[in-house]
């Protein structure tokens, strides 16, 4: 693929605007941003080192910002991330953000768990009765849940997810009851909003981001319990061969947001169908390029190719959220 702007990803991007537009506006910025959004921005922020003027513009022009030429970029990154992050978040959520992007733990209650790191919410909820660890899971974003269910045993995995599909909206009392559970292992005081969380839906999600192995493990033990269950569950499952069935501006889209070593990977693995979809929505010379890197590409674990199908299915899935692309299926609209 083309060199530039093309190899970098959408969050390097992101953290270079923002390290570009200073701390007071990226402050603004990142206070409407989801907690994993804050951490994967904040990361790249702490690790950008020597970024080309060159790249600093192609991002700037790519965004439509104008911006001083002195960007400090490079220079004191920790206490710049650390500057940004509290102005953004506060001290309290900051603090813990700031411990694991710098140097490598934590907010109050159940907004907490959303910044933590998942073998430590694995670890928390661990001795909890399943239908509690159901809604804690339900409640965060679904590739953490996928992360935090894979430090689970079997059959407490199929347990959680089954119990997660079945849930039908949670009482506000008692969401405030099992916040004020996870604060008490915290400190302070925590506005819960109602929530309504769970369901098939948020239960294929998190099967979405495990390994195929375990998804599928987990999935023919559902079945063989709840035939109907199962289906309803993989109906609403979005897999990599769907990308297939996606709008070719969709699929330009997410090409735009993944890497060229991703994409390589990602199609190793993938049916001729999609890949020539792929290369439809290239230019010719991007196209003929992929192809002789996939030619040139060697044997690859299947671990490595599910793992760049994941990262690509996670993108398409972050632009559906966003309202960028449609993922189509048959719960899609139709327009005319």
């Amino acid at each position: 693929m083309a060199d530039g702007l093309s190899e970098l990803t959408g969050v390097k991007r992101a953290a270079i605007l923002l390290m570009a537009l200073g701390q007071e506006s990226a402050s603004q910025v990142l206070k409407h941003m989801e907690p994993k959004e804050v951490q994967a921005v904040g990361s790249e922020m702490a690790l950008l080192s020597n970024v080309s003027k060159d790249h600093v513009s192609e991002v700037l022009a790519e965004f439509s910002k104008t911006v001083e030429r002195q960007t400090g970029l490079g220079l004191g990154n920790d206490d710049y991330v650390r500057d940004v992050l509290v102005q953004a978040l506060g001290e309290d959520k900051a603090g813990g953000l700031i411990d694991r992007i710098l140097r490598g733990a934590s907010t109050k209650g159940l907004e907490t768990l959303k910044w933590m790191d998942s073998r430590a919410v694995a670890e928390i909820i661990r001795l909890e009765h399943p239908q509690i660890i159901a809604i804690v899971l339900s409640y965060l974003e679904p590739d953490q849940a996928a992360e935090v269910l894979t430090y689970f045993q079997d059959r407490v995995r199929v347990d959680v997810i089954m119990r997660i599909s079945t849930i039908d909206g949670i009482q506000p009392s008692a969401l405030q009851e099992l916040n004020d559970i996870m604060e008490k292992q915290f400190s302070g005081n925590t506005n819960v909003k109602t929530s309504s969380v769970g369901g098939i839906k948020s239960a294929a999600n998190i099967l979405n981001f495990l390994d195929s192995g375990m998804e599928a493990e987990i999935m023919d033990s559902i079945k063989e319990t709840d035939g109907d269950l199962g289906q309803s569950i993989q109906d609403l499952m979005f897999v990599f061969d769907n990308l297939n069935d996606l709008a070719d501006r969709d699929i330009q889209s997410i090409l735009r947001e993944i890497s060229s070593d991703s994409l390589v990977l990602g199609l190793k693995g993938a049916e001729e169908e999609l890949k020539e979809k792929v290369f439809r929505n290239m230019s010719k010379r991007a196209a003929e390029m992929l192809r002789d890197d996939l030619e040139a590409k060697g044997p690859v674990k299947l671990s490595e190719v599910d793992s760049a199908q994941k990262e690509i299915l996670s993108v398409a899935r972050r632009l559906a959220e966003s309202g960028d692309i449609s993922l189509g299926g048959q719960g899609a609209e139709e327009y005319v």
